[in-house]
């Protein structure tokens, strides 16, 4: 076969290609991202990782750490058509509304094990929280 054409429709995230060292996963609205519902963040030693808003409203989370606590947290809202590049070693997460579609692009090899996280506090929720309510009154 010349071609594939993938889609993924369901909720979460799911790896739809993977060729030579790199894969395209989809995520899609998932209700454990809503912004009081996030537990960890996470960063990945091996890779950057690529993210690329589809459809619908997305805001990505960095922060630094140290030890267990999580600080110094920055929103980014996502705009279509737009790549946003996550360094490696950048801990993050991100907050979808119903109905959002991003594209990931990372090396094939992520996975638990060469991805650390760091579980999200109260504050840190209250501050994810507000930093969303910042961007998304509707929220």
């Amino acid at each position: 076969m010349k071609y594939e054409i993938l889609s993924y429709d369901e909720v979460g995230y799911k790896p739809v290609v993977s060729f030579n060292g790199w894969r395209v996963a989809m995520l899609n609205y998932i209700d454990e991202l809503e912004p009081d519902r996030i537990d960890n963040f996470q960063k990945h030693d091996l890779t950057d990782e690529s993210f690329i808003l589809l459809e619908g409203e997305c805001i990505l989370f960095v922060a630094d750490v140290d030890g267990d606590s999580i600080q110094n947290i920055e929103a980014i809202e996502m705009e279509k058509n737009k790549v946003y590049n996550i360094k490696k070693s950048v801990y993050h997460t991100h907050t979808l509304k119903k109905g959002t579609r991003v594209l990931i692009v990372e090396n094939d090899d992520t996975s638990d094990e060469n991805s650390p996280i760091v579980s999200v506090t109260e504050s840190v929720t209250k501050e994810l929280v507000r930093l969303t309510n910042k961007y998304w009154s509707s929220y």
